[in-house]
């Protein structure tokens, strides 16, 4: 525990430089626009930003993506409250205790709620970071190729719990693309190439970040294109700016920590995601509440607790992604990719070959805190006049970045192309309801999965008995059959009815 708080002391001091300070403002104020911008997620957020990083030095450059992270995830709340449209998914049980507020003339007061709550919320997300992180990546050291085969087919698996239409086989489908996608190119042991059909330019592979910034970037430019002019709405806006809500904070402290707890145990759990913190966070302290009635009508509580719930989850998911390479959410999945391609390998490893990258991590959260709290407080009318900006004439800035970012990489032409092929597909897939993060995360894990397969066999001289037999390989195997059942309709009604018919 002592060596655990010297680290954490020893990481602020190394980022706390004018210029990491420098990046984490910036980040942060960029991140809470995007996630202002209905339409413009943290993923997307996260995924455009790591091609402009390459040039940063490594602690930099994750810097800024984790406060562009935490920014957007708290950018939400600005036009759940104004407009009563969620910036980001997380934010939608926001709308229903901010909005109402907004159309009383508090809408300042509601943000001001919301930046107390969100502050607060990855605090506790924070300290429960630094306190359990080692303790998994300790557990995770014990794994060898067995093992982790199971945990890329797990990983790519609970993906499909990512998806936004509620039907997990399309997050299934979309993985198992992502997969097939990196099976593209030289293997990873004995470097025979395949499936390259005859272009040399695909004997290294399909690149993950022309992959990934076309999915997520030109994909969204195509999808507005698509769409019909979205309608700008006018908020009505307090006379008074907004202060920290501490008084609130302190009257609702037990709403905070039982909303921070949930949330960041959500964030650990994989594929669940910020909106579902906020939404079990909302519920908890809805049933916790002595003012029930509040609730869907402007509740201060019911606004903290959704705020707090979604805000914990940021820290909760780095855990599995840091520790398992398993991320714990839509926007960690290409935080992960981002690591890669910064030289940070995530995974049970991570505690041995960069012992302090989890503080380093932990302070950089802590940053972005900072970050939101002060810029939440004191622009709250700069934020409100950003989400007048029509969508259609930011999509050439996001068109150009989707170009140089590829491009910048490798100096060639066919990775251009590469990104417009998969902002095609993702487009394609996106109308048909398909959730990108499972692309992305098939296309990281494949790799993974593959060597670690043909690892396993050599060891066992082609002998799939060890797969099912060793202890973890039997929990690992038993989650993922627990995962792909419990997206199963069918299954999930009939695990539901004895216990409906109980509380009957």
């Amino acid at each position: 525990m002592i060596d655990g708080f010297e680290r954490l002391g020893d990481a602020f001091v190394a980022l706390a430089t004018w210029q990491m300070l420098f990046h984490a403002m910036w980040a942060t104020l960029l991140g809470i626009a995007v996630g202002s911008l209905p339409g413009l997620t943290a993923t997307m957020g996260v995924a455009l930003l790591t091609t402009l990083t390459y040039s940063l030095p490594r602690e930099a450059a994750i810097l800024v993506l984790i406060c562009m992270y935490v920014g957007a995830i708290y950018g939400g709340s600005r036009s759940a409250i104004l407009l009563n449209i969620p910036g980001t998914p997380a934010s939608a049980a926001t709308t229903l205790d901010g909005y109402p507020l907004a159309r009383d003339g508090r809408a300042v007061y509601a943000m001001s709620v919301a930046t107390t709550g969100s502050s607060l919320g990855t605090l506790v997300g924070i300290v429960l970071f630094v306190a359990l992180a080692p303790l998994l990546s300790d557990l995770a050291l014990s794994f060898g190729s067995f093992e982790y085969f199971w945990l890329a087919l797990f990983g790519i698996i609970i993906s499909g719990q990512l998806t936004t239409s509620g039907l997990a086989i399309k997050g299934y489908i979309a993985g198992i693309l992502g997969l097939m996608v990196a099976m593209v190119g030289a293997d990873g042991i004995h470097a025979h190439v395949r499936f390259t059909m005859g272009f040399e330019e695909l004997n290294g592979g399909i690149g993950l970040i022309p992959a990934m910034v076309g999915a997520f970037g030109f994909a969204e430019v195509l999808t507005v294109m698509w769409q019909k002019k979205a309608e700008v709405v006018r908020s009505t806006r307090d006379a008074k700016a907004g202060w920290p809500r501490f008084r609130e904070a302190w009257r609702y402290r037990w709403t905070v920590l039982r909303s921070g707890v949930i949330g960041t145990f959500v964030g650990i759990l994989p594929g669940v995601g910020e909106d579902i913190g906020a939404w079990a966070s909302y519920a908890a302290a809805k049933r916790a509440s002595k003012e029930k009635e509040e609730y869907g009508k402007g509740s201060i509580e019911g606004l903290t607790a959704a705020e707090t719930g979604n805000s914990a989850v940021v820290p909760g998911a780095l855990i599995p992604a840091l520790t398992l390479a398993v991320p714990g959410s839509a926007p960690a999945a290409v935080l992960i990719a981002a690591l890669f391609i910064h030289g940070i390998r995530p995974g049970p490893m991570i505690m041995i070959e960069q012992p302090d990258f989890v503080y380093l991590v932990a302070v950089m959260l802590l940053f972005a805190t900072i970050g939101i709290f002060i810029f939440g407080i004191t622009l709250a009318p700069i934020f409100e006049m950003v989400l007048r900006i029509p969508r259609e004439r930011l999509m050439p800035i996001v068109f150009t970045l989707c170009v140089i970012g590829p491009y910048a990489l490798t100096q060639r032409l066919f990775d251009v192309w590469v990104m417009v092929a998969f902002g095609i597909i993702g487009f394609v897939l996106r109308r048909m309801d398909y959730p990108m993060a499972p692309l992305v995360l098939g296309i990281i894990l494949g790799d993974l999965l593959d060597k670690n397969l043909r690892r396993g066999l050599t060891l066992s001289d082609g002998d799939l008995t060890p797969f099912f037999t060793r202890p973890l390989c039997i929990v690992l195997a038993g989650l993922t059959v627990l995962s792909v059942l419990s997206g199963i309709p069918s299954v999930r009604r009939i695990v539901a009815a004895p216990f409906a018919r109980r509380r009957a």
